[in-house]
């Protein structure tokens, strides 16, 4: 906030038109001050949709006398504000008819005034995430609202329709929930509930459903139609305990060029109807799902712009908090880190650091499946591709190099071999080009048929952050594998050979923008490798992840396949670790069900037990310890009060396999060895990065280079190999002991255009 504080005293030509009131002829009166302006609903640079929510205070309360005088762009809006019903002595008001770009907000009460600047942007966006992405698909007339119509067509080429609000309740049978048809009775079996704050309502759910950011948004709380006021910041729902929670979906594969016809979680499964009924407001949007939409800058801005949303029509929570499994928990934890204040805490399972982290393993793992299925002339055993590759078996190394599918645009690609050819992997195929089937084939992308169609990535859906190579108009790529010795942890365990470790390394080889395999190493732009860092594509957790409470469950386990990994939970700690000296903000249980129990298609009554124990109990230990810190009114830096409050139940641990799982205390550590009571029950494998001797933490999309040296192998290398260890790394091997080349912190609130505010990168210039 910017405040222009005009000095008093006396009666100076150039504060007269502001303080004329606090001037008093010979007899100055006492000196008044300037009051104080905050945007309530977003940052100030940041306001979207033509409206806003401003509070307005004095040092002393302010009263009905006090004489009060707002203007929005030289308009009189002083009687917009309004007692504020959490604040008393303040007043707030929710502005309307922003223009877009620049307006400017002044307020005066009796003396000097305030003025700051409001920066508004359309409600279809976009803010900080850079150009819109072309082609986009509408979907609204697909997207089904909870009473079973749809939301209508698309009015304009920004996919927008017109708001619907619906009313749902649970009954007392079962806790079913059906439409509610009339909105002036309650219906006989409504059901009641008791919120968290000890309210008793009727359980009726207000579902508001439409467009913004050209996704699909929506908002869910508790409120009675029959007998609350319309909602408003001045008249909130007496059903809402003023916390609210965002949701976010999972995946990614699919996810470009659409609008969604449907969001990654609805706000009515059975876990948020349980929110709902302790008064929870909770809000999503179809690109907070990241299989319609695999841009973490994209979802940030989504959110910031629903939670503005949220705000402008229920008022100010006292917390927002965050959750999602998988894609849901990349997604809360890069929009927690790159937007600090945006969400006061993270629940996640399921636990990636982020896309960009799957798809770089998966490029290693793609890479390595290609010379063991293809052209394994060193002749390595299963046992030994296992033990390079770092994972528990054959079937999650490969599993882990189908997910570089996502980075591959060209369609029809069988690669490296059918799954048949190593009967033990099983499994689906390699799947290159994913699409959704909505988008149609023209508009796609064939290196034969349709060289400048849209392209079905991880990187050319994200071009605004890491760039486009001019020659062929592709999104520029940070993954780079020079100077990455595959292996070189099994050869110095003993495991493979010299020359095994020397053929593997002399045949891995690389890729060109089309994924297509080359026999160098590749290297990663410069460029978009810096800009994934600073951008929070890679998270770093030096930002808002610094200052909140972060709880990491397990959710899926299932270290044989489906990539779903418990060393990408230990990444996320490892980088908190790195950017904060320390994780004493992040708690970790482990326990888990494997990936068919958790579609429903099996999964034993232990597994189950585990599963819902940690979810069940653990979302309480996080809720308690986020109301905790929020509670405190010390001085002490946010970090400080977070680290204070921490209850007794927020300690690392994991649950033992029982049809009643008990909670074992013990401080997590990656391995999987039989070296603690949680690692045994519940034991950590490795990728193949990792056991090239780079960091558990997987931050280092480009590592420093030293010379190739035979003291740094346990054996040393014969003349004869050391020249070719020379040959393979002309220009030397990883220096993991540096920073990588590029790694920088996040930068908070980072814009790509059309922002001024913090631009990091105009992919347009």
């Amino acid at each position: 906030m910017r405040q222009h504080n005009f000095p008093l005293g006396a009666c100076a030509a150039a504060v007269v038109t502001l303080a004329l009131s606090a001037c008093g002829g010979d007899s100055p009166s006492a000196p008044v001050a300037a009051p104080s302006l905050q945007v309530l609903s977003s940052k100030p640079e940041l306001v979207s949709g033509g409206s806003t929510l401003v509070s307005l205070r004095t040092a002393a309360a302010l009263t009905a006398a006090d004489p009060v005088v707002v203007t929005l762009n030289g308009a009189d809006v002083s009687a917009l504000f309004k007692p504020d019903p959490a604040n008393s002595g303040t007043r707030i008001a929710l502005l309307t008819g922003l223009k877009d770009g620049a307006n400017v907000l002044s307020a005066s009460v009796g003396g000097p005034a305030t003025q700051i600047s409001l920066t508004n942007y359309p409600r279809t966006g976009p803010m900080i995430s850079g150009p819109h992405q072309s082609p986009y698909i509408c979907q609204t007339q697909s997207f089904t609202l909870p009473d079973g119509t749809k939301l209508g067509d698309s009015t304009d080429a920004n996919c927008s329709a017109p708001t619907k609000i619906v009313y749902v309740y649970r009954t007392t049978s079962g806790g079913a929930l059906k439409p509610m048809t009339s909105l002036t009775a309650l219906p006989a079996d409504v059901a009641s509930t008791t919120t968290a704050t000890g309210a008793t309502v009727p359980f009726v759910v207000r579902v508001e459903t439409g467009t913004m950011n050209r996704g699909i948004y929506q908002n869910a709380v508790l409120h009675d139609p029959t007998k609350d006021a319309a909602p408003s910041p001045t008249t909130p729902p007496a059903g809402w305990n003023k916390r609210l929670l965002a949701v976010h979906g999972s995946g990614c594969t699919g996810g470009w060029y659409i609008q969604g016809a449907a969001l990654g979680v609805s706000l009515l499964t059975l876990d948020n109807l349980t929110r709902l009924g302790e008064g929870y407001g909770i809000f999503n949007n179809s690109l907070n799902h990241p299989t319609n939409s695999c841009n973490a800058t994209l979802a940030a801005e989504s959110a910031l712009m629903g939670k503005e949303n949220f705000i402008k029509t229920f008022g100010v929570p006292a917390f927002t908090v965050s959750t999602g499994g998988s894609g849901g928990a990349y997604t809360s934890l890069q929009l927690a880190d790159a937007y600090p204040g945006l969400f006061d805490g993270v629940f996640i399972s399921s636990t990636f650091p982020d896309a960009l982290s799957i798809s770089m393993a998966g490029l290693d793992s793609r890479l390595l499946s290609r010379y063991y299925l293809a052209a394994n002339t060193g002749a390595l055993t299963e046992g030994q591709m296992v033990a390079v590759s770092g994972h528990k078996n054959a079937r999650a190394w490969y599993d882990l190099a189908l997910q570089s599918g996502r980075t591959d645009p060209v369609p029809g690609r069988i690669d490296p071999l059918p799954p048949s050819t190593l009967p033990v992997l099983g499994g689906a195929p390699y799947q290159s080009a994913v699409w959704n089937p909505v988008v149609p084939t023209t508009l796609r992308y064939n290196p034969a048929t349709n060289p400048t169609g849209a392209r079905p990535t991880v990187f050319d859906v994200a071009r605004n952050i890491y760039g486009v190579d001019k020659a062929t108009g592709f999104a520029l790529r940070p993954f780079d594998n020079v100077g990455v010795q595959y292996g070189l942890q099994a050869l110095n365990a003993g495991t493979i050979t010299m020359t095994q470790f020397l053929d593997l390394n002399e045949k891995v080889g690389g890729y060109d923008q089309n994924a297509n395999y080359v026999a160098g190493r590749v290297t990663g732009d410069a460029g978009a490798i810096r800009r994934a860092h600073q951008s929070g594509m890679q998270l770093n957790g030096n930002g808002g992840l610094a200052a909140i409470p972060v709880f990491d469950t397990t959710g899926l386990y299932d270290e044989d396949n489906f990539y779903h990994y418990q060393w990408f939970h230990f990444a996320v700690r490892e980088r908190m670790a790195q950017a904060n000296g320390d994780t004493r903000n992040h708690v970790m249980w482990r326990g888990g069900v494997p990936i068919l129990a958790a579609v429903g298609a099996g999964g034993t009554p232990e597994e189950l037990a585990v599963g819902a124990a940690v979810a069940t109990q653990g979302w309480k230990s996080f809720i308690d310890w986020v109301v905790a810190y929020k509670a405190d009114a010390s001085g002490a830096t946010q970090r400080d009060k977070v680290i204070a409050r921490k209850p007794a139940s927020a300690v690392d641990g994991c649950f033992t396999k029982s049809t009643a799982p008990q909670f074992i205390a013990e401080t997590q550590t990656w391995s999987s060895k039989a070296d603690s009571q949680c690692n045994t029950i519940w034991p950590s494998y490795s990728a193949p990065r990792i056991e090239a001797g780079g960091p558990l933490a997987a931050n280092k999309l480009k590592c420093d280079l030293k010379p190739v040296a035979a003291g740094d192998y346990k054996i040393a290398p014969l003349a004869g190999e050391l020249a070719r260890l020379q040959a393979v790394f002309p220009s030397g091997v990883c220096d993991w002991s540096k920073a990588g080349v590029g790694q920088t912190g996040v930068v908070p609130y980072a814009s790509f255009g059309p922002s001024s505010a913090n631009l990091v990168f105009d992919v347009t210039k």
